[in-house]
């Protein structure tokens, strides 16, 4: 991380000065705001975090609830929802706390005797090469946590509104400038105090019975498997030799059950199939209890048993797959207004079975999405137009989730058809999703954010809709080894990595050329930001990766758009150059298909996803993509 690019300040460089009139108020409701998110849930932090960077933009988070999470709910963390808390600065503490999901075994009935079990098959979880970041186990409440420490050390020292709960919301077409009209009450008075707000936004990440969607008239729409489940996480002593791996176990005649190692090495998540209910029947109306749940698993994992010491946490659920069309106010029947101004995210628009371990991590991708989006409009660069893009990328990536699910929540729960020489169906199955669990999957269509695909092979390695897969690579000034992804940090700030050729002839020409563009002309965001009185590289990141040795370049060498003036002092940022590393396991060239000879630009979005690939002559092109995205920076 760098700071101290405006003098000396001592102490934890994450806190940042504050700087704003509402600081750290908690339960300060204005009468109107920027923002409001219904809901502390990973959705709404996520969301709440990026905006509390900005104190230009004043943004209010309500929770019913009187206090944080501390227990229970989601657990699982795909390797893709790693790479977005690197941005975030926090997924090396993740790292450190969680318990990696290495192997995932298989067992179905013994051949000879099934009624036991016998282990039938074990695989990598995460498959070489996918990501620098692992599969990881934690407790949802420390997700909750880290975003809340960046909100309170953030400019703004953002807190939660507890106790809060919207009750229902209306859009003022005749109000362009604060057109939603949000009705709240107090949970914590016997005389609940009620009061309307007025917001620019509002996001609702307030879960499968979401106010905000009902108030918008969006509708959950699918189907439920009528199978009812367990889940408890408990400390207990077992002789089931797997119970520290991620474990996929199918009885003969009893059910199934995932079992899930927990962070700090004794904790563990059994998910256990219970009982068929009817189409009309709730799982609460069984009045099953924790008790149905050890000794259903007792059952199935026979010849083994569990002998539970403490249950940390336990509930019932039932398996549902829902998914409403739009994920904002315009896209339902008889739509509320032209432009999006109310949003809907995670489970507000999208249900499903937690055992592919995707809702907290596609929930997240939500708001991971939108914050930037919602930033850029707000500080006045982009048009409220930018905002149609969320539902429509999002709505179909979740839509695939659910796809996956359907599939997935079959092959688990289904009766094993193992014979001596096959794979179990489960197992086919999960090598089959590896990337999708992975959060891998995700690749968004052709829009004003993502381009064609009319230069990919140049750059084959970074496919144009995907996350950007990152790769090793030294920097020039320090000799620094380092993930090249890890430079760009959440907010709303686009990444340009130009990729130097090998051909001497390009660099002095094209190269060059796209460099002094880049630098001098008033079309380039790089230009605009230094004019307007910004630091040159705070809408777009520039960073350049050659193809040889660090010890084989200069710094001093390098051009000047590749040592930025910034800050008060006009100090030089020196960590824009970076050199590919030696190997083909190693060179960032070779592992991401890079033309060595002509080189190329990978133009990335906020959210961490490439929006294009172009060759080193296409400045023009390069800028007309970005005033799309910032049609009001003008100059």
């Amino acid at each position: 991380m760098q700071f101290h690019l405006n003098g000396f300040k001592a102490g934890d460089p994450k806190v940042h000065p504050i700087n704003c009139d509402n600081s750290g108020k908690e339960n300060h409701i204005p009468t109107k705001v920027d923002v409001m998110i219904a809901g502390c849930g990973p959705a709404g932090l996520c969301l709440a975090a990026q905006l509390s960077q900005h104190p230009e933009i004043t943004t209010v988070i309500v929770e019913p609830k009187s206090a944080p999470m501390e227990k229970g709910q989601a657990d699982g963390i795909s390797v893709r929802s790693m790479e977005m808390f690197q941005t975030f600065g926090f997924a090396e503490r993740i790292k450190e706390e969680s318990v990696w999901i290495n192997e995932t075994t298989f067992w179905t009935p013994d051949q000879k005797i099934p009624t036991k079990i016998s282990r039938v098959g074990r695989v990598q979880d995460v498959e070489d090469g996918l990501s620098e970041m692992p599969h990881v186990i934690i407790n949802q409440a420390r997700i909750h946590d880290m975003y809340l420490e960046i909100m309170e050390k953030s400019p703004t020292r953002l807190k939660p509104s507890y106790n809060h709960k919207i009750i229902h919301v209306d859009i003022d077409n005749a109000d362009d400038e604060y057109p939603v009209l949000i009705h709240l009450k107090q949970t914590n008075q016997d005389n609940p105090k009620q009061f309307t707000v007025r917001a620019r936004y509002l996001v609702g990440c307030d879960g499968a019975r979401s106010t905000v969607r009902k108030s918008i008239g969006a509708k959950l729409e699918g189907d439920a498997a009528h199978q009812a489940w367990g889940v408890m996480d408990v400390l207990l002593n077992t002789d089931f030799p797997d119970i520290r791996m991620k474990s996929i176990i199918q009885s003969a005649h009893e059910g199934s059950i995932l079992i899930i190692p927990r962070e700090g090495g004794y904790l563990v998540r059994f998910y256990v199939e219970l009982d068929k209910l009817s189409e009309t029947e709730r799982v609460s109306e069984r009045g099953l209890t924790e008790k149905d749940i050890i000794d259903k698993a007792n059952k199935i994992l026979s010849p083994y048993s569990i002998d539970v010491k403490e249950i940390v946490w336990w509930s019932m659920y039932e398996i549902g797959h829902r998914i409403t069309n739009s994920f904002d106010n315009t896209g339902v029947s008889g739509g509320l207004s032209r432009d999006p101004y109310v949003f809907i995210a995670g489970d507000a628009c999208h249900t499903h079975s937690p055992k592919a371990g995707q809702g907290m991590n596609v929930s997240m991708g939500d708001t991971f999405n939108l914050g930037w989006k919602l930033i850029s409009v707000l500080l006045g660069y982009s048009d409220r137009t930018l905002l149609h893009t969320y539902s429509e990328e999002r709505q179909k990536t979740a839509q695939a989730l659910i796809d996956f699910d359907h599939e997935w929540s079959r092959a688990v729960s289904k009766k094993s058809d193992l014979a001596l020489s096959e794979m179990p169906t489960v197992q086919r199955k999960f090598l089959e999703g590896g990337k999708f669990t992975a959060g891998l999957t995700v690749k968004y269509q052709p829009s004003i954010l993502t381009q064609n695909d009319e230069f990919q092979n140049l750059a084959k390695g970074f496919p144009i809709g995907e996350r950007f897969h990152s790769a090793m690579v030294d920097r020039l000034a320090d000799a620094k080894p380092m993930q090249l992804g890890h430079v760009q940090n959440f907010g709303y700030r686009w990444t340009l990595f130009i990729f130097a050729p090998q051909d001497k002839e390009l660099r002095s020409t094209q190269l060059q050329s796209t460099l002094d563009s880049l630098e001098q002309e008033d079309r380039s965001p790089i230009r605009k930001s230094s004019i307007i009185g910004l630091d040159p590289d705070q809408l777009l990141d520039l960073r350049i990766i050659y193809p040889e040795n660090f010890r084989e370049l200069e710094y001093s060498d390098m051009h000047s758009v590749l040592k930025p003036r910034k800050g008060k002092y006009g100090l030089v940022d020196y960590e824009k150059v970076f050199c590919a590393q030696k190997g083909i396991n190693s060179n960032i060239f070779d592992l991401r298909e890079v033309n060595r000879t002509k080189g190329a630009m990978v133009l990335v979005r906020p959210d961490q996803y490439v929006s294009t690939v172009l060759p080193l002559d296409a400045a023009t092109e390069l800028f007309g993509i970005l005033e799309d995205v910032w049609p009001n920076l003008n100059v």
